[in-house]
């Protein structure tokens, strides 16, 4: 369908929590496409549906040419040693930064077909679950950086040109 635009840090879309699909239609699929045509750009191992302005459920993810989707995800394992990692967020431009996140992550939802699915990983496919499940929860990568880093990354943010 379309490459959609990311919203930036400060849109409200991004702190709230999102919706649940009720409903599989022509949206919903809709939505599902924009988000895998948005992902597929050059860098991107995941987008959820509020950086496109949408507060559903819905993530998509590239890892390494793995390209997929999942409705309504629920990280339903975490395992290993949680530590601290270099990440970015689409929605924060320019800012890179170790945020606290698990070496192995499930997630579980649905297809378009309201089939369960279950997505797990190890390293970046881990980390993309996590990161794209705290969008959907309203959570920007930024809550998972010690307290002295989240001060730096505000000041980045605030100096930015795209604040």
């Amino acid at each position: 369908m379309a490459v959609r635009t990311i919203r930036v840090f400060g849109d409200p879309v991004l702190r709230a929590p999102s919706a649940t699909i009720e409903t599989i239609d022509d949206g919903i699929r809709a939505l599902v496409q924009d988000l895998i045509d948005t992902v597929e750009l050059p860098g991107r191992a995941g987008v959820a549906a509020p950086q496109i302005g949408v507060g559903l459920r819905a993530f998509s993810y590239n890892i390494d040419g793995d390209i997929g989707y999942v409705l309504n995800p629920e990280i339903i394992e975490l395992s290993g040693e949680p530590q601290y990692i270099g990440e970015g967020c689409l929605s924060v431009p320019g800012l890179w930064h170790d945020a606290l996140r698990y070496p192995h992550a499930a997630a579980r939802g649905i297809d378009l077909d309201g089939r369960e699915v279950v997505v797990e990983g190890d390293g970046l496919m881990a980390q993309a679950l996590q990161h794209e499940t705290d969008h959907l929860d309203g959570k920007l990568y930024l809550s998972r950086l010690t307290p002295e880093t989240r001060k730096l990354a505000m000041r980045e943010i605030r100096e930015s040109d795209w604040f």
